[in-house]
């Protein structure tokens, strides 16, 4: 299949306005006539099942949660990009986009990230008119802060708890279509098929989390707006319930797979703890704001720190190593998330860490605290700072957090084109189960930025492209491709029940993500990988004769629930290290040891990886096919990434 991204013609600048006017539309009295399914409730999905019935399309929203208000967008903390230059500080549409592309490390579109940047003015405007309380400047202006990768200010903020707010704007904006009958919202509700007819999409297959029946829901598009993969590694940012079943599922029904091996490591997390740990705890990376990064000078006064022979504000100025500051000095502290995480592990790999691993680096609040006083730091911090010292019992106004990198984001996701249509027609994708706007790395506070500007300003117009070229005539569930795709998720079902065997889900689910962060985490080889895909493939043969379900498939049952999870996270483990293995250069959070500057820096190889690596499921246990989108770079100069 050849990969068409359907970027449209002319200036860059003018290409979202051109298409907009050259997509087909729906009229208004037609849209009625259309079913949507959107599957996931948080930023992206609750945005575009709220916009879409707004415009007078029929939603069926679906989410696996007893509530949308429980959508993981609500954990995100910093804030959201937008090119306002609010600051006067000389931002721009064109140096967000600027901005975008070269912290992905060149390997992100053109077309899709300036369309990003556009939008991006729009999202507050929107936000602010449904109650988002934004943090405002003394004159009721709304504030702005400084994240990595940028030079200017152009972060919009809710103290810690952005997500939080953004996402309960568009509950209310999806609770009023809700109330108006336009969206109908099934919860406790997983996606485990799409249903394809000729070649499009018209469905999907759920399971009621309640009481296990197996449900088929049928549609004129299908939109997916399932979040990422990162609890492939088991401990990550993400909630414990975020998953990649139903991108799995429609990648295996023939929509392509991108870039799986971009994955974002967060610098600013609280380090692991113990081996009981089931996820963990991000501190935003709002607080690199004022926060400065430093360990120690010496191997031997950090040993003596983690053997609590001396504590961390009794080292003199003069013994501290501020590495980031000392070696980026024109981005300090704020250096984009990959080039921060790898530096850090790289102090901790010298024997400089702190805290009774070594794992772990110091995020110091002293100096601002002793500027502007405690409850200033609070004002902006204190939600943080409070759920820092509950969880490690430390207070951060009179010592320095203990941080240290972990599993955050994945750039990769179910390829999409222009219109965010992915290679199965009438099949979107939006929000992180995309893989189209951050490249390699993705830039802080450009996640909500992206979930909203697909679900309010880019979905709507697109789609109407593709349904407009669709008969409005009624899909039914009685054709036999449902009942088709039912039986598979039915004998899928009862295969792992019936396995009877002695280990758990989760004993599986932590063996994997040991391998995959040991190998295919922050740094990467050769060796290692080819090591990894052998463990991945004994441990899916292990999976599939010894995993133990217990209960059954007709009631409430979260251990098959985790099963059918895991196995699809063995799967994609294996994909992952696939594409990094073909993948021989360093990109952004793509870190192969082989390929690295004398600076220790990420070394990109231009002339053969400039691509986007769409991988094609051809089959149980079959090797993938490798499918290229070859990235054109008019606009920017592709130039070795420096932030010194």
């Amino acid at each position: 299949m050849q990969l068409d991204s359907k970027i449209p013609e002319g200036p860059l600048a003018e290409k979202w306005e051109k298409h907009k006017f050259n997509v087909k539309l729906v009229n208004p009295a037609n849209k009625r006539k259309y079913d949507v399914i959107v599957v996931g409730t948080g930023l992206a999905g609750g945005a575009a099942a709220a916009s879409l019935a707004e415009l007078g399309y029929n939603v069926k929203a679906f989410t696996y949660h007893d509530s949308p208000r429980r959508a993981h967008s609500i954990a995100a903390q910093g804030g959201i990009n937008a090119a306002k230059n609010y600051q006067n500080d000389g931002d721009s549409v064109f140096r967000l986009f600027y901005d975008t592309i070269k912290g992905g490390d060149y390997r992100a579109r053109e077309a899709n990230v300036y369309r990003l940047a556009q939008v991006s003015v729009n999202i507050i405007d929107q936000c602010v008119a449904q109650g988002v309380p934004f943090a405002r400047e003394y004159g009721g202006l709304l504030a702005n802060r400084s994240f990595g990768g940028a030079q200017v200010s152009r972060t919009f903020y809710a103290r810690g708890q952005t997500g939080q707010q953004l996402l309960l704007g568009a509950y209310s904006a999806l609770s009023r279509q809700i109330a108006y009958g336009k969206v109908k919202m099934y919860t406790r509700s997983e996606m485990l098929d799409v249903v394809v007819i000729d070649g499009q999409a018209r469905g999907i297959v759920t399971r009621n989390l309640i009481t296990g029946e197996i449900e088929t829901h049928s549609a004129h598009a299908v939109v997916l707006a399932t979040g990422g993969y990162g609890n492939v590694f088991y401990l990550s940012t993400n909630a414990m319930y975020c998953n990649v079943t139903a991108a799995w599922r429609a990648h295996k029904k023939g929509a392509y797979f991108a870039n799986p091996c971009f994955t974002q490591i967060h610098p600013t997390c609280i380090p692991v703890s113990g081996d009981y740990q089931s996820k963990l705890t991000l501190m935003s990376e709002s607080l690199r704001n004022d926060g400065r990064v430093w360990v120690p000078k010496t191997v031997e006064m950090a040993e003596r720190v983690r053997k609590g022979e001396i504590k961390p504000q009794d080292i003199a100025e003069d013994d501290r190593d501020y590495f980031l500051e000392r070696k980026y000095p024109a981005f300090g502290n704020l250096v984009p998330r990959d080039v921060a995480s790898r530096n850090a592990k790289m102090m901790c790999d010298e024997g400089r860490g702190v805290g009774s691993t070594g794992l772990a680096v110091y995020l110091d609040f002293s100096e601002i605290i002793k500027r502007t006083g405690a409850d200033a730091v609070s004002q902006k911090y204190g939600n943080l700072f409070a759920m820092y010292e509950k969880i490690t019992d430390e207070d951060p106004y009179k010592q320095p957090m203990r941080i240290y990198p972990a599993v955050h984001y994945t750039m990769g996701g179910l390829w999409v084109d222009y219109n965010l249509q992915t290679t199965v027609p009438g099949l979107y994708a939006t929000g992180e189960c995309n893989f189209s706007d951050h490249g390699a790395n993705r830039l802080g506070a450009s996640a909500l930025m992206q979930g909203l500007a697909d679900g309010y300003f880019v979905i709507p117009y697109t789609i109407g492209d593709y349904l407009a070229q669709t008969p409005p005539k009624p899909v039914s569930t009685d054709h036999p491709a449902f009942a088709e795709a039912k039986a598979g998720v039915q004998a899928r079902t009862e295969q792992l029940l019936s396995i009877k065997g002695n280990r758990t889900p989760d004993d599986f689910h932590k063996i994997l993500g040991h391998i995959m962060w040991e190998y295919c985490g922050m740094a990467r080889t050769a060796e290692g990988l080819t090591h990894a895909k052998a463990e991945i493939q004994k441990l899916k043969k292990d999976f599939w004769s010894d995993v133990k379900v217990v209960g059954s498939g007709e009631e409430m049952n979260q251990a098959l629930e985790k099963a059918g999870r895991v196995a699809d996270f063995i799967e994609l483990g294996e994909l992952m290290v696939d594409d990094a293995l073909n993948r021989n250069e360093s990109c952004g959070g793509h870190f192969r040891e082989e390929y690295q500057t004398p600076e220790g820096e990420a070394l990109r190889d231009d002339e053969n990886y400039a691509y986007v690596a769409a991988w094609e499921y051809q089959g149980e246990n079959q090797p993938e096919k490798l499918n290229k989108e070859e990235l054109t770079f008019e606009n920017v100069k592709l130039t070795q990434r420096s932030y010194k």
